[in-house]
């Protein structure tokens, strides 16, 4: 028997980076490494594509340095990743084609036919529209595709060699009739499995390049949102979780089905709740874009925030919208465009940074509003991920929104969120809520600052009315 003590190596698959986590089976994240993702192709005809190859090389080149250095005992894997992402593979678990990222636009006129055939909405479609654009638009493609998948269907099925459709508790697919008549081949869609349950064992080529020994149990994940989910410690209906990342998204956890303008409601991945809420687009990413680009790389990231944090708040009248690359919730808008209103001589780069994270917030805030103007109710929202380290970015969060902001003791929410999922698959924990509750925690809570209220309620009515206003005017190129 291994004296080494037992850990999950969970798998995030994000859309510019792909992280790893040796995570103990109390939740406690041991080690990590990150790997880039792949690169974004696009042409400007709304095409966002990455290479699924390279995600796999990612993941066996933070997995293996993980396994090489350190003495944890890998007693179960698992994997989440973005989504919804169209991944294409033939029999063999290789891509016919790049995978159609959830950035990506050409399919909406077959979401829009899905949704109307179905009555499905947000999640529930998955990537599903885009398998339909393949198939309609790429015949040679489609017919040489054996699975459409989701990005951590495609990590399970090259850890494992099986190709299956994940699903959560509650969730609906697209019934096969309805596929066959829109002129999508429902074969091509892989057999369902539940999330958390066993899917196999690791093969024997994919342990090698890992470094593991063969056999080790794989467990069905989730797309990286509800794996964050999990790892925030989302138990109860009020809960709620400021997804971070690149994109950036907010959900609450609810026990009724609530319809709230520009926004999603579906099953959570728990028994019992929905989660309403929205995805957008680049809240996370602009910031990255005004240091690397606009910057040019010549101010550290840290030194950015530190500066946008000693700048009052309202940024002297600067407001930012960030929708460098369209947005999603609540505007569903992908012509929209990011903009500074309000500039004057007065400002410089501090303003502008901190009106790149009022804006973060100001999204959040805009998705919640008519959640919360449709009666549900907000206990907490969890922070998550790179920008939840910034304890000003936070402090920011909560006085814009109004909520209490809790930081879990593990920011990389989704690596503990995979890896609640396969420590319950192995039979560490009776179910997922024993899981979640035994393996997270929260570090910090801050309550908004009441004395700011007013300022930041006149800043949010300003912020929700720049976009109607420019629209017309700015180029959709």
């Amino acid at each position: 028997m291994s004296t080494r003590p037992p850990a999950v190596l969970a798998i995030d698959l994000g859309t510019s980076s792909l992280k790893a986590g040796l995570v103990g089976l109390d939740g406690a994240l041991i080690a990590s490494a990150k790997a880039p993702s792949a690169p974004m192709t696009g042409d400007g005809s709304g095409r966002a594509e990455q290479d699924p190859e390279a995600w796999w090389a990612a993941a066996v080149a933070a997995g293996r340095e993980l396994v090489a250095r350190n003495a944890a005992d890998v007693v179960a894997i698992a994997a989440d990743g973005h989504g919804p992402t169209l991944t294409a593979v033939d029999a063999a678990g290789r891509p016919t084609r790049p995978a159609i990222t959830w950035l990506d636009t050409r399919s909406g006129a077959e979401l829009a036919e899905l949704a109307t055939a179905t009555g499905l909405r947000g999640w529930a479609l998955g990537a599903l529209p885009a398998a339909l654009w393949v198939a309609r638009h790429e015949p040679s493609i489609a017919a040489r595709t054996a699975w459409y998948l989701n990005t951590w269907e495609f990590l399970a099925l090259r850890l494992t060699g099986c190709a299956a459709t994940t699903v959560v508790a509650g969730q609906q697919l697209p019934p096969s009739a309805t596929l066959a008549a829109a002129g999508l081949d429902p074969d091509r869609v892989a057999p369902r499995v539940a999330a958390g349950s066993v899917l196999g064992g690791l093969t024997a080529e994919a342990a090698s390049q890992l470094g593991l020994k063969p056999g080790i149990p794989v467990v069905a994940g989730v797309v990286d949102a509800f794996a964050s989910f999990h790892g925030a410690g989302l138990l109860a209906p009020g809960d709620a979780i400021d997804t971070g990342g690149a994109s950036g998204g907010f959900g609450v956890y609810w026990n009724v089905p609530i319809e709230a303008a520009g926004s999603f409601c579906t099953p959570a991945p728990l028994d019992g709740l929905y989660i309403v809420g929205g995805a957008m687009a680049a809240t996370g990413r602009a910031l990255d874009w005004f240091v690397d680009d606009v910057l040019g790389g010549s101010v550290p990231l840290a030194t950015v925030v530190e500066e946008a944090a000693a700048t009052p708040p309202g940024a002297d009248g600067l407001v930012f919208l960030p929708y460098l690359a369209g947005e999603r919730s609540p505007l569903w808008d992908p012509d929209a465009r990011g903009a500074f209103v309000g500039l004057t001589v007065r400002h410089g780069r501090a303003h502008m940074a901190r009106a790149i994270l009022e804006a973060a917030a100001m999204a959040i805030r805009h998705v919640a509003a008519p959640i919360l103007e449709a009666g549900v109710t907000v206990n907490e929202m969890r922070v998550c991920g790179g920008p939840a380290r910034s304890a000003a970015w936070n402090r920011i969060k909560a006085d814009v929104t109004g909520f209490t902001v809790g930081v879990p003791h593990v920011l990389e929410t989704a690596v503990v969120g995979s890896a609640i999922l396969a420590a319950t698959g192995i039979g560490a924990y009776p179910d997922t809520r024993a899981a979640i509750a035994a393996m997270t925690r929260v570090d910090v809570r801050l309550e908004p600052n009441r004395d700011l209220r007013g300022l930041y309620d006149e800043l949010f009515e300003t912020y929700v009315a720049i976009h109607p206003t420019i629209r017309p005017i700015v180029s959709a190129g």
